[in-house]
């Protein structure tokens, strides 16, 4: 998630389930309100309890000695959902509960989360005594003193006045004529009263309280809307993927962020300043750091810069994930750092902005070379070996079986890439073929693209990216490699010997072990779909699986036609209930482990639980899309949800939106711009970034097509 000056995503004045998130992954592990519906829970099961629910009754209201006595932290956050965005500038989130169980262990206590499925109701269940610290990141205001002790500031943020790019408005001055639009709950509300006071002309006009901030920056950006408020950390991160937003200019002075516990409990409150000063939080984002190792664990702040594709780092239902992000999420762990995510705007900036201090170490995959460390980098051992392969459209028939195939054809590539290197010598060795430059900002995925659609003729990739590739996809293939194996490192600054030294000691203990294995099997080799078949029983007994009866009960409870739940099941899992996916996700209906205990189910590895989380899951996704579009459009963009994460599905109907589509509607609309989200050009300007968007694209049409022979098959 992207970031502010202090590094934090805050919302302030939200709606019921809306979650504030303070976007901080702690090494050691590793959720979006609705553009129309915030936070709207499946309705329909009376069944399965929140993990957390009874702490959640627990009244106490200990200070730090009671709580010690008692061996248990209760810290109130919002219920969990996806992540805001995709981490680009900031801290990952699993929220504040990893740095408050961090805390709690501190303390030698059991942390114990309690969710809170409303804002405004954080407060009240604190001081009813539901939790002992509120670890949602509020604004520190004169009101909210009166009620609790607040920690120190986790965050300093300003609030901004915010147009459009082509705007003049620079000042208080031109705000006559002017209107600023926000919601009457948030505290934006009482600044934009007070400058219309004072500036006499400037309209002040709510907006639908179920629209947060980001999407009000967003109607900005389109015109819909004159000029809006919000603080600087959240301007800063939607400003990175929705072009055309300008800062006008500040208004008030800087604004505190902090945790919180009741009046009493100053014991604890003092115990909390202590852990988060160590921390470090509330740092401007704009500042700089050259120190090595030392410097870094005093900050305890790892700033790792990379790429959002699928090799390095990517958000997956709601789940951040990637190769090189599970391994310096581990080399993290292992010093006690936080991973500090930052994604530049090409990849041609990771090693300029290492040099500048804007990241202290590249983890993206870079093959080691020495123009590379000519650039005053320096580079870990290799933990990753790859060849550089050629990349061929399926059906072609002269795909080179070695370089001297090469001749007569046009290679594209990435000028700036070892890849052209490459291509280069053997041009000089004699090679007739044709070199051309693909944009610096295609990544090597959306090249592979272009010439699996035929608009490129052949390309080179490292060959853990073909292997990606080919677990996706049956319209290319791998021709020859060139050369033998290159080397990828993790890039560093040739002044931090400390740093590098630690890296190196992390890759010669787990190169090839167990850990380092595991990730690489899950990431380069594990098929992303079950293979097994079972055979067809429908049309023959008018019984489509052994699960009917499951899929009937939890269906009929959610509101689902069973055959449709059915036909999910079957592309999930081909009605295997012992199957499990490359990420993790298990059972007919592949519902994650974190799913799972959102749903309220510690284990839903048993078939009736499996299909209750994942029915449960999908009702919950269904509603949070417009009650105002037809049941089976909300269907149909719930199940691509369910593949992909509702963060794509809403970044899909914006696009379909620009590039003058439906956005109500999902075949040949929605599901066009979901394909167009696994291009760079595409995923930089979208709030959850890259997404494979052939993957929910044929997830959708597979059910589809197999719920309608089923109802053809099949009783109701």
């Amino acid at each position: 998630m992207l970031t502010g000056p202090a590094g934090l995503w805050k919302h302030r004045g939200m709606l019921p389930g809306r979650a504030t998130v303070l976007v901080v992954l702690l090494a050691l592990g590793a959720g979006a309100c609705s553009e129309e519906k915030a936070g709207t829970r499946g309705a329909g099961d009376a069944g399965a309890q929140a993990a957390t629910a009874p702490a959640a009754d627990e009244r106490a209201q200990e200070d730090l000695a009671g709580i010690r006595a008692r061996g248990r932290l209760r810290f109130l956050l919002p219920g969990r959902q996806e992540p805001e965005t995709l981490p680009r500038s900031g801290f990952p989130p699993d929220l504040e509960r990893r740095l408050a169980e961090e805390f709690a262990r501190r303390l030698a206590l059991e942390p114990v989360p309690v969710e809170v499925d409303s804002y405004q109701a954080l407060i009240p269940s604190l001081l009813e005594g539901r939790g002992d610290v509120l670890v949602a990141s509020l604004t520190v205001t004169p009101e909210r003193k009166k009620l609790v002790s607040f920690t120190t500031p986790v965050a300093v943020v300003s609030e901004q006045v915010v147009t459009r790019q082509d705007d003049d408005l620079s000042g208080p001055a031109g705000l006559a004529g002017r209107t600023i639009a926000v919601r009457k709950s948030s505290s934006y509300w009482s600044t934009a009263r007070g400058l219309a006071k004072k500036y006499p002309g400037l309209r002040v006009k709510p907006v639908p309280e179920n629209l947060d901030t980001e999407q009000v920056l967003y109607r900005v950006a389109r015109g819909e809307l004159d000029l809006t408020l919000a603080d600087s950390n959240l301007v800063q991160a939607v400003s990175a993927y929705t072009p055309g937003l300008k800062v006008a200019f500040a208004v008030g002075g800087p604004r505190l962020l902090a945790w919180a516990v009741r009046p009493e409990a100053q014991r604890l409150r003092r115990a909390l300043d202590e852990f988060l000063s160590e921390v470090q939080l509330a740092e401007p984002a704009s500042k700089t750091y050259r120190g090595d190792l030392p410097a870094i664990a005093k900050r305890r702040v790892l700033r790792v810069l990379t790429r959002n594709s699928a090799a390095t780092y990517f958000l997956w239902r709601g789940e951040l994930m990637g190769f090189e992000y599970e391994l310096v999420r581990e080399f993290a762990r292992r010093h006690d750092l936080y991973v500090k995510l930052v994604v530049p705007p090409s990849r041609d900036d990771l090693i300029p902005w290492l040099r500048e201090g804007r990241g202290d170490l590249v983890a993206a995959a870079l093959t080691i070379t020495g123009e590379r460390r000519g650039r005053g980098v320096a580079f870990s051992r290799p933990y990753n070996y790859v060849t550089e392969t050629v990349v061929c459209r399926r059906d072609d028939e002269k795909c080179p079986a070695g370089p001297a195939g090469l001749a007569g054809r046009t290679v594209v590539v990435r000028r700036s890439s070892a890849y052209w290197k490459t291509l280069a010598r053997l041009q000089a060795d004699g090679v007739a073929l044709t070199l051309q430059a693909a944009p610096e900002e295609f990544e090597t995925e959306e090249i592979i693209a272009r010439v699996a659609a035929g608009a490129f003729d052949l390309t080179v990739a490292d060959s853990h990216i073909v292997d990606i590739e080919l677990t996706y996809r049956d319209d290319i293939k791998s021709g020859c490699a060139l050369g033998g194996k290159v080397a990828h490192g993790w890039a560093l600054r040739a002044d931090n010997p400390l740093l590098k030294k630690a890296v190196d000691r992390f890759f010669d203990k787990e190169y090839r072990g167990v850990f380092y294995n595991i990730i690489r099997r899950k990431y380069f080799h594990s098929p992303r779909s079950i293979r097994k078949r079972t055979a067809e029983r429908a049309a023959r007994t008018g019984r489509i699986s052994p699960f009917d009866e499951l899929f009937r009960k939890f269906a009929g409870r959610f509101g689902f036609d069973w055959r449709l739940i059915a036909a999910q099941a079957h592309v999930e899992s081909r009605f295997d209930p012992r199957a499990r996916s490359w990420a993790g996700a298990r059972g007919l209906m592949q519902v994650t482990p974190g799913t799972a205990k959102e749903m309220g189910f510690a284990d839903a590895t048993r078939p009736a639980d499996n299909v209750h989380a994942g029915v449960k899951y999908l009702a919950r996704l269904r509603g949070r899309f417009a009650e105002r579009l037809p049941v089976n459009v909300r269907n149909w963009f719930a199940l691509a949800a369910y593949n992909a994460g509702y963060g794509h599905v809403l970044d899909a109907r914006r696009l379909a939106r620009r590039q003058g589509w439906d956005p109500d509607r999902w075949f040949a609309n929605v599901e066009r711009a979901m394909l167009l989200l696994s291009r760079p050009r595409y995923a930089r300007t979208a709030r959850y970034g890259y997404c494979r968007g052939s993957e929910p694209f044929e997830y959708v049409r597979r059910i589809r097509d197999r719920y309608r022979a089923y109802l053809r098959a099949s009783r109701p």
